[in-house]
């Protein structure tokens, strides 16, 4: 499972990273919330813990631009304060969870735990957009006029645009997240992958495409 840590106390930030990998979480860190926003919209995480206090942008910013991008990804939010009025902001504006510092190692592991396995037990086994819908199960993508089944990294590719519509993601990010950042595996295998689902989709008469913005990356839109 890979976490975003969204922390600009560099001390802290280390700390949670290094007890996070040493329980078995691939953990990256950030210090401010433009780069946690620009991370979180990638789609490669699986969670994230943001403080609410960083530079740049807080963290019940990140956390409602993230939400209006669609990102659905379970979040838990960081604060030194106790006042209810920042917590019930957090939970309102769409975290799963929250710890005020400073806290237990096993209070932060243990809630970690505690969201991933809520937001695994809610999601579907399909997604959809539009007139399109993804299965989860059989890899098989369909409209109203019919349907095909995907191989692996055609899935891979279409699970994560689909669960962040309208967010962009770059080659690289498909690279990282689908091929390992394997050796010998350029940037050319994104658009090539990218090549074949606009050619299955445009077959199913969709209603969404995917988007390509020059030197940004791939995001998938409804067609107005």
């Amino acid at each position: 499972m890979r976490l975003l840590l969204a922390e600009d106390e560099g001390s802290l930030a280390r700390a949670i990273i290094a007890i996070l990998k040493k329980n078995n979480y691939e953990a990256e860190a950030v210090n401010n919330g433009i780069d946690a926003l620009d991370y979180l919209s990638s789609g490669v995480y699986d969670a994230a813990i943001l403080d609410i206090m960083m530079p740049g942008m807080d963290g019940v910013t990140v956390l409602q631009r993230a939400r209006e991008r669609g990102l659905k990804l379970p979040i838990l939010m960081l604060t030194a304060k106790s006042e209810v009025s920042d917590v019930v902001l957090g939970l309102d504006s769409g975290a799963n969870d929250y710890l005020t510092k400073p806290f237990a190692v096993q209070e932060l592991l243990a809630r970690i735990r505690a969201m991933t396995r809520s937001g695994t037990q809610q999601t579907t086994p399909r997604l959809s957009l539009g007139n399109i819908t993804l299965d989860q199960i059989s890899f098989e993508l369909s409209s109203p006029f019919g349907s095909f089944k995907l191989a692996s990294k055609e899935y891979q590719m279409m699970e994560m645009l689909l669960s962040n519509p309208k967010a962009l993601i770059s080659a690289e990010r498909f690279l990282e997240k689908i091929w390992n950042c394997e050796r010998d595996v350029s940037v050319n295998v994104v658009w090539v992958y990218i090549s074949y689902l606009r050619k299955k989709l445009a077959a199913l008469h969709a209603t969404i495409q995917i988007k390509a913005t020059r030197n940004a990356g791939y995001s998938l839109e409804e067609i107005a």
